[in-house]
């Protein structure tokens, strides 16, 4: 889950992070404006916390620091936007961001800005007198909305990529419109009474000295500082827009691409804008759950023609495809920059839901296929509570996945307390290498699990690998909409059986020699076996390896003794 949420590159963290800060920032602000509705004294000391937080160094810098990284980013996005097309809660979003830095510069000098240069006590009555009744007033309240309007997407953008947001979206909708209610509701009825208070002109002289309240050249040096704070807002707008102009100009300017979409339409379109803001541009349904920011992956289609002349893909975006098991031709549509002709195929419809997979969706490839199971985990867990069940099996895999994935393996499926792995790369060569690489990982992975559960006074795990390499059929197998994609083939039936087989003759795994041949590995001709498996006509001969954390340098020994002979 957490995972889930932090996908994407780092201006995109940094972002969400930022945005988390200020929502948080603007959330105790109307909390505070709704705590006059229980009492003054509530409503002063939850101010007296409020302040002592946000006004310290250490409030001031995360605020500042947040507030700035996060419109330098809003902005930066959109001046490198190549089309304004989008969903329409996007261009809301980017509107109600555009808005509050104009209205919020009022705020801050006459609030914070007073404070620190004129001593003002910037209390609830002071603001009160300041705006009531007055068109900074309503702007203000303009404020509110606009800003928690803004944050609520964006928190709902982020958060709709996860399985709980929807279900509790009705309640969590329910608070977001209390909260600013309450706000506007308590400041309006302080300040009707603030106003009451304030007709008596000795109230006014008494209540002016506790604010310190500033004089005629102190509002004067207010107001010009509003001016020019608010003319450099204007003028960072204006050159982001700017650019986004430029950059839009310069790339009508070159040759278009040429943009072939399987089941969809053949357009036009400029070079280096990406390929989800062609889809909008053009009309084309293009599927985006996190809004284009490179998080959810619903976005990704299928490269058919054209990958080799693509940038290849951020270090964001490949930690992101490789979180979903995505085959190598996968790209996101909302990070890939097109600039040369391309032909692909957006995995999901328009509806959410999975494609139906196109011809070359099922295709023959010669892959390393890995099973592994572990042994005797019925008898292990039972008697035991679900919940230690699906404890000790999520253990387990967090162990042994990852040397499967950093050698360049997908998990096709989990099978209980077993994986299936493909390794598909470009030649069954590397396919090949990557499994004898990912089996001698998981040795050692399970060598750090063991001694874990040593430690807590638990048996160890035992394992069985089945590794062979041959023709396999991909493709995405299933009624359309829920079509997996997943391997058949002999050579899936092979791996299996020569996993099945390693109980029988105690060894952690067995790795055909089509494996061992196709990597260019030395094969011990001493220690290789030949199994006779069902469904084979013929035996195979496999190397049975006792311990996989040993699988590289018995094989570096053959290789150096075959060498000197």
């Amino acid at each position: 889950m957490t995972q889930t949420l932090w996908r994407g590159s780092w201006a995109t963290r940094v972002r969400i992070a930022s945005g988390l800060i200020l929502m948080i920032y603007v959330a105790a602000h109307l909390l505070n404006l709704a705590s006059v509705l229980i009492s003054p004294d509530v409503y002063d000391s939850v101010q007296a916390a409020r302040l002592w937080l946000i006004r310290s160094d250490i409030g001031t810098a995360v605020i500042g620091v947040a507030l700035f990284a996060h419109m330098i980013l809003s902005l930066g996005k959109v001046a490198l936007a190549r089309t304004l097309r989008m969903p329409f809660r996007d261009a809301v979003q980017i509107v109600l961001g555009l808005i509050i830095p104009l209205i919020l510069v009022s705020h801050v000098i006459y609030t914070r800005a007073a404070h620190e240069v004129l001593g003002v006590t910037t209390m609830l009555g002071y603001v009160n007198a300041l705006i009531w009744t007055t068109w900074d007033g309503w702007m203000q309240a303009l404020l509110v909305i606009v800003t928690w309007v803004h944050g609520a997407i964006g928190i709902h953008m982020w958060l709709r990529v996860t399985r709980w947001w929807r279900a509790t979206l009705p309640w969590l909708t329910g608070i977001a419109v209390l909260i600013p209610t309450l706000a506007i509701l308590g400041f309006v009825i302080s300040a009707r009474v603030m106003d009451g208070l304030l007709h008596d002109p000795r109230a006014t002289a008494l209540a002016q000295d506790v604010w310190n309240w500033p004089d005629g050249d102190g509002f004067a040096l207010l107001a010009q500082m509003d001016r020019e704070a608010t003319w450099f807002v204007w003028a960072i707008l204006g050159i982001a827009l700017l650019v986004f102009a430029v950059r839009r100009t310069i790339a009508a300017m070159q040759k278009p691409i040429r943009v072939q979409y399987i089941d969809g339409p053949q357009i036009r379109a400029p070079r280096g804008q990406t390929l989800l803001e062609t889809s909008r541009a053009n009309g084309v349904a293009h599927t985006a759950l996190c809004g284009g920011r490179g998080r959810c992956t619903t976005c990704r289609v299928i490269v058919e023609e054209g990958l080799e002349d693509l940038p290849p893909p951020s270090e964001a975006e490949r930690r992101t495809l490789a979180a979903v098991g995505a085959p190598p031709k996968a790209r996101l549509a909302c990070q890939m920059r097109p600039d040369a002709p391309i032909s692909v195929f957006r995995v999901f419809a328009p509806d959410g839901k999975r494609g139906r997979a196109h011809a070359s969706q099922g295709k023959e490839a010669q892959l390393a296929v890995l099973f592994l199971d572990m042994r005797g985990f019925t008898a292990r867990t039972d008697g035991q509570l679900p919940y230690d069940v699906v404890f000790l099996l999520n253990r387990f895999f967090d162990e042994i996945v990852p040397p499967i994935l950093k050698a360049g393996g997908t998990i096709d499926k989990y099978m209980g307390d077993g994986l299936m792995a493909v390794f598909e790369t470009d030649t069954p060569q590397a396919s090949a290498r990557a499994s004898i690489t990912a089996v001698e990982g998981i040795g050692h992975a399970l060598e750090r699990f063991n001694s874990t559960l040593e430690g807590e006074g638990a048996a160890p795990v035992a394992i069985g690998i089945g590794v062979h390499l041959g023709n396999v059929v991909l493709g995405e197998i299933g009624a359309a909409g829920r079509a997996p994609r997943t391997l058949i083939g002999d050579t899936v039936n092979t791996a299996s059986r020569l996993e099945g087989s390693t109980k029988a003759m105690g060894v952690q795994a067995l790795i055909s020699t089509d494996v061992l041949e196709a990597a260019g590995a030395a094969t011990p001709s001493g220690e290789m076996i030949d199994l006779e498996l069902r469904g084979r006509d013929t035996a195979l001969s496999a190397l049975p390896v006792p311990d996989a954390t040993r699988l590289g340098t018995m094989l570096a020994r053959e290789k150096a003794k075959q060498m000197s002979a």
